[in-house]
């Protein structure tokens, strides 16, 4: 039986969107480890949020209570900076209190083709174990959005066109990440009530197209272990894809690794087969 990879992206307290060290979550890394311990799971990487939007806007509605401080009263948005120092001291606490897990340093980069200049400005990239690259917001009028308030904008296919389009332009664009996360970030907040289920087939075209541009990158696509999606796997391999990794976008501990044997499963009948350290992405 093969064992649980190790999960290469997870959330703690140090990711804006959880509150911040400062808030609720904190403690949330130390009890994110004690849980893998518990369920067998070998590591997992810390990939905190890195967001350096300089135009992104919002709707009030669209940010949960404990983030609604960081929208101004026309909707702009600010985050905090990263606490990087801070970060990497508990990174080394968890390390000495779990020696049998293997902890790895991480961020995930919010769209790494358009703020790479602006992320080496402030930190050494290099000092992270593994990178993963996201497309979060998209161009609207001069404003970054992020897909669920576009959709109150936009038509829904409209919506889901424009972030496929933007995935070879800015997320496989060159940077520091070596793996490309869910690519289906923006069918998370399809309006299904209006639209029905979102069908991936009315998509395919623009789906595949973006896979391939991810593939000849040569980067690693994610399979996001929140939303299991068996056409991600299939395709992605069908498109030239060589590595995988598993992620399961964590924010609490009670989510580390969900979906995990589901996800591994899905990979193997794709073609991807484990390395021998679990810490590796799998391979065709």
């Amino acid at each position: 039986m093969t064992s649980l990879p190790a999960d290469s992206h997870v959330h703690s307290e140090f990711s804006w969107d959880t509150g911040g060290p400062a808030s609720a979550a904190r403690g949330t890394m130390r009890a994110t480890c004690e849980r893998a311990v518990r369920i067998g799971l070998p590591g997992l990487f810390f990939t905190e949020h890195l967001d350096l939007e300089d135009a992104w806007v919002s709707d009030h509605e669209d940010f949960d209570e404990h983030e609604a401080h960081l929208l101004d009263e026309d909707g702009v948005v600010s985050v905090p900076r990263f606490d990087v120092e801070g970060y990497l001291e508990e990174i080394d606490r968890c390390r000495a209190a779990f020696p049998e897990l293997a902890i790895g340093t991480g961020l995930e980069f919010g769209q790494p083709g358009l703020r790479t200049d602006a992320a080496r400005a402030q930190l050494d990239l290099t000092a992270f174990d593994r990178i993963i690259g996201s497309l979060h917001t998209l161009e609207l009028d001069d404003h970054r959005v992020e897909p669920n308030t576009m959709f109150r904008r936009l038509t829904a296919g409209d919506v889901i066109r424009r972030y496929l389009a933007e995935v070879p332009a800015v997320v496989a664009a060159d940077g520091p990440h070596e793996v490309v996360t869910h690519i289906d970030y923006a069918v998370r907040y399809w309006p299904e009530e209006a639209e029905g289920p979102f069908d991936p087939r009315r998509f395919e075209e623009e789906l595949r197209g973006a896979m391939r541009a991810i593939a000849d990158s040569g980067r690693a696509l994610e399979i996001n272990t929140r939303r299991l999606r068996p056409w991600i796997p299939q395709w992605w391999a069908e498109e030239g894809g060589r590595t995988i990794s598993f992620g399961s976008d964590s924010h609490t501990a009670l989510d580390i690794a969900a979906n995990f044997p589901e996800a591994m499963a899905l990979a193997d009948w794709a073609g991807f087969r484990p390395g021998a350290d679990p810490r590796e992405l799998w391979r065709r």
